[in-house]
């Protein structure tokens, strides 16, 4: 299987604009989050920039970008814009969306997600950790995965998210990290899919797939990247990159 790596990005976040260009130890965010996709060394790397000023950023880097326009509704809109843009031939057919701020992600996180594509018959794969902080578990903000696990090999497959607090009873609770593979076919019909009740509801993009009767797999991972949305975010960001300078 071939895989491509594309990162959407755009400027105009409500709660920290301009972030894709924030400085994180000397280099625009979007920077640190390319370096570490082409760390995991699974194919090219490219940013799917809403703006000129992102692509100048990569491309001062020695990255790859490719402009889509601005008023898409979502990063999945934009990477499969950059991809019919990228490869009009249908080179790839694994293509991996890492969201644009994770600068902490570790790049092994994005094999995890490739492998437990390839090694399944699902259509997606994503990704949780275990949830381990008592107030993560009644977090609205914390994005919950309920899923079938096949122990031996630490996948399994999805059949819930939810911003409740499930499922109920004993036992761990899955954090879900919001880096998903996709099958060609599966990103393709996708973005054709009209935004579904649940999705609406819970404000979870992913379960307009589930709704669809599209299969998700599930990777488990051992710890959960930054994502930076807030000042604060960023502040941490800048602490824990330092810190590895």
């Amino acid at each position: 299987m071939s895989p491509i790596v594309l990162i959407p990005a755009r400027l105009a976040s409500t709660r920290l604009p301009d972030k894709p260009l924030a400085d994180i130890a000397g280099f625009p965010m979007i920077v640190h989050v390319w370096r570490r996709a082409m760390e995991a060394y699974v194919g090219p790397v490219v940013v799917a920039a809403a703006e000129q000023a992102i692509a100048d950023a990569v491309t001062a880097a020695g990255g790859l970008a490719v402009l889509t326009d601005p008023d898409l509704p979502s990063g999945s809109d934009r990477i499969s814009q950059a991809l019919s843009r990228l490869d009009q031939d249908g080179q790839y057919d694994i293509i991996v969306n890492v969201q644009g701020d994770l600068p902490t992600l570790d790049p092994a996180a994005i094999n995890d997600a490739v492998g437990a594509l390839e090694t399944s018959r699902a259509d997606i794969s994503t990704l949780v950790t275990e949830i381990r902080e008592d107030h993560e578990r009644e977090d609205p903000g914390v994005v919950k995965a309920i899923v079938a696990w096949d122990d031996a090999v630490r996948k399994g497959r999805a059949l819930y998210f939810t911003r409740a607090t499930a499922p109920a009873g004993d036992g761990p609770l899955w954090h879900h990290i919001g880096l998903y593979a996709y099958r060609r076919s599966a990103l393709e019909r996708f973005v054709t899919l009209p935004v579904s009740p649940l999705e609406r509801r819970e404000k979870l993009e992913q379960l307009r797939a589930l709704e669809a009767g599209m299969s998700i797999a599930v990777a488990r991972v051992d710890s959960i990247p930054l994502g930076v949305d807030t000042p604060a975010d960023l502040e941490r960001a800048r602490s824990l990159l330092a810190q590895d300078a």
